[in-house]
């Protein structure tokens, strides 16, 4: 069985990095983009991360819907950067559904995972427990601020403490 510290990831940067880093962490994987009217939850995003220690937030831009994202990924960099102050690590553009769907995703919502279907558009959140297992699904308009969301970050926090 996959999990996710079984990738091999390429960074907005260009780097290649292995998520088995994460092993022992909760990863919050949310696809984003820059253009979305969505977008302003990159700040809830910061601030889940700065506020719950031991919490990854992963950011992946997609430019599949509505072409929302259609920067290089400099030009997404500085973005996240100066318009939101984003630290979190970042993802180079990456494909999350279609023929062309980043083995990632593949993982998280294709065939065989209990999240299966294909992504609604930007800002889907997907929360991974800290042994790296799919733990939920969060549909694009669930808001980093939402209770649903920040309780079920809260146990995998937890978990990670045992």
């Amino acid at each position: 069985m996959t999990i996710l510290h079984n990738f091999i990831l390429r960074t907005l940067d260009g780097r290649d990095i292995s998520a088995a880093q994460w092993a022992g962490y909760p990863v919050l994987i949310v696809n984003v983009a820059s253009e979305c009217g969505l977008t302003p939850q990159y700040q809830g995003l910061q601030t889940l991360y700065d506020t719950h220690p031991g919490l990854i937030v992963l950011g992946v831009p997609c430019n599949q819907f509505g072409g929302q994202e259609p920067g290089s990924e400099a030009q997404i960099q500085q973005f996240c950067t100066q318009e939101y102050g984003i630290s979190f690590p970042m993802l180079a553009k990456t494909e999350v559904n279609g023929s062309n769907r980043h083995p990632l995703y593949e993982w998280l919502a294709g065939e065989g995972s209990p999240f299966a279907g294909d992504i609604e558009w930007n800002f889907a959140k997907f929360l991974i427990d800290v042994q790296g297992h799919r733990r939920a699904r969060f549909h694009p308009q669930i808001t980093p601020e939402d209770p649903s969301l920040r309780q079920a970050i809260a146990q995998a926090l937890s978990e990670q403490a045992s």
